[in-house]
């Protein structure tokens, strides 16, 4: 299931806060910093309210982040700010990332790439690519086809995420992995794919 671009803010001005949301970084994200892979320029693309960004930047990462939500850049900043923490948050298109003018040594997404249909997952892959420097790494977790039923996001597939990056790119592992979810959904957290994936 895709949303259109302009219900993600409102997900994060109603009552109910976005399930993804969950107010700390990612559990599975947090070994790759504390391994010393969230560093120097990295770009969280579809940052929410900066999590994984302020994760890498606590970890000495120089950090940017974007989202199409400006609601939730503006939290993002005030957490920054808050934690004394020096990453920067930027409302933008994941589609069309080369308008920020920088590249990266590394970038992460945290559950942005499932949201994707086909045609808009190819351009997001052709974006990264546009600003991820040759060797680079992006660490991308999504929703799996382990996940049983319907609810929620759209399931990819092993298969998918390699067809996805199979030109330019090398897919170094993906790992079977939970993606946390806001209290009061069905399930505490949902099953994902962690997949590290290099631009060559």
């Amino acid at each position: 299931m895709t949303t259109p671009h302009p219900s993600w803010d409102d997900s994060y001005t109603s009552a109910m806060p976005a399930p993804w949301d969950i107010g700390r970084p990612q559990p599975a994200f947090v070994p790759l910093a504390d391994g010393g892979l969230l560093h120097g320029q990295l770009l969280d693309a579809g940052c929410g309210s900066g999590e994984q960004a302020l994760l890498a930047a606590a970890h000495g990462a120089d950090a940017v982040g974007v989202d199409v939500s400006p609601t939730a850049i503006e939290r993002a900043r005030h957490k920054a700010a808050e934690r004394g923490l020096a990453a920067r948050f930027e409302v933008a298109d994941a589609l069309d990332l080369g308008q920020l003018g920088l590249t990266f040594d590394t970038v992460t997404d945290c559950g942005l790439f499932h949201t994707f249909d086909d045609k808009d997952r190819a351009r997001y892959v052709t974006s990264l690519a546009s600003v991820l420097r040759p060797g680079g790494h992006c660490y991308l977790m999504c929703f799996s086809d382990r996940q049983p039923g319907d609810f929620g996001p759209r399931r990819v597939s092993q298969d998918e995420l390699r067809a996805a990056f199979s030109d330019g790119w090398s897919v170094e592992s993906i790992e079977a992995a939970l993606l946390e979810v806001n209290a009061g959904l069905p399930t505490a957290a949902v099953q994902a794919w962690l997949a590290s994936i290099r631009r060559d």
